[in-house]
């Protein structure tokens, strides 16, 4: 479970696909007239009700079904996934996203899916009588997050640069991979020092009081769309009219949860849980509050990505021109695009 402080100087290894690998995927399920896929392969999070599980309930899809091949707790497995054609889109911290394509997977950002504002974050929790107060007090302590090389990790080294830690600190830092359910009991257990929470999940735990945050990624960045669904070029170019339909659909689901009402937006993604009939506990579901999308119908500016490009290159986990922010994303199948700034680039 833990990784080594080789592993994190070679942040998102993980995601070292090759363009063989990622060249022979394929697209299954029903097409329509023109040949066009109407059904899309997808993961989905155990408890949780996605944007694109969401625009099918709301009708947004259209005539495009979605059909669940099972649950992940990792962006970086899922991208992979979409890169490899085992699913038809996939959806990952932007990082990941900018991994994947330094490792010249033939995939494109469509829309943002997940951010970080008042409401939605991911907190850096501790236990109230926990002697961690600062970045310094972390060296050798152990962190409890989702997955490695994604969205935690990098907002964990960015608190621990912040904090004045040298590379060879920051490498006795030890993050490991935990269940997001068993999150909260493995903190509480103290198995770890850390435990990285978000949504539904960290405001269950707060309700059950006990623990107080370190740092949170909000503090860090602000608001920010943090994460972007991604389908490959091949699939983009196939089934244009289908991905047309997906991504805008995605959108009016991202204003939809934003314009109504709060109880209404539980009581709809508990009868979604409800009715897929996946054994899942629905009471978390009332502690949602946002999907923390920044921008308009999740369209993409840029700056999201750029972002993680700069601090990448950096960090000499990629090259300096390496990926080109032109060719990493698109606005382009996304019909709630008004913006010209929004689509100034890759649309």
């Amino acid at each position: 479970m833990a990784t080594s402080a080789s592993t994190r100087r070679q942040f998102l290894f993980l995601l070292g696909l090759s363009a063989v690998a990622v060249s022979c995927g394929t697209t299954a399920g029903a097409t329509s007239g023109n040949g066009q896929t109407k059904t899309l392969r997808y993961q989905g999070w155990t408890g949780q009700v996605t944007l694109p599980e969401l625009a099918e309930d709301l009708g947004y899809l259209e005539d495009v079904k979605l059909k669940w091949v099972g649950n992940t707790i990792s962006g970086p497995q899922d991208i992979q996934s979409a890169a490899t054609g085992q699913v038809d889109f996939g959806g990952a911290f932007n990082g990941a996203v900018v991994k994947l394509a330094a490792n010249n997977a033939p995939v494109k950002a469509v829309i943002s899916y997940y951010g970080a504002d008042k409401y939605a974050y991911n907190g850096f929790y501790v236990l109230e009588d926990s002697p961690i107060r600062s970045a310094r007090d972390l060296i050798g302590k152990k962190v409890g997050m989702n997955t490695l090389g994604a969205h935690s990790e990098a907002m964990l080294d960015l608190y621990l640069q912040r904090g004045g830690l040298s590379r060879a600190d920051i490498g006795k830092v030890e993050p490991l991979v935990l269940p997001p359910v068993n999150t909260e009991q493995t903190l509480r257990q103290k198995q770890i020092d850390v435990a990285v929470l978000g949504g539904i999940l960290r405001d269950k735990a707060l309700a059950a009081g006990g623990i107080r945050p370190l740092f949170t990624d909000h503090e860090l960045l602000g608001t920010f769309s943090a994460g972007t669904y991604v389908m490959t070029d091949r699939f983009l170019k196939q089934n244009p009219d289908t991905a047309r339909i997906f991504v805008t659909g995605v959108g009016r689901a991202i204003e939809w949860s934003r314009s109504t009402p709060h109880e209404e937006v539980i009581a709809r993604m508990t009868d979604i849980v409800k009715k897929r009939g996946r054994n899942e506990d629905t009471a978390p579901l009332k502690y949602w509050r946002s999907y923390g999308v920044a921008e308009k119908a999740g369209l993409i500016t840029g700056k999201e990505l750029q972002l993680w490009i700069d601090w990448l290159a950096d960090r000499d986990d990629i090259k300096k021109g390496q990926v080109t922010l032109s060719d990493l994303y698109t606005n382009e199948f996304n019909g709630n695009n008004t913006s010209s700034s929004a689509a100034k680039s890759g649309s």
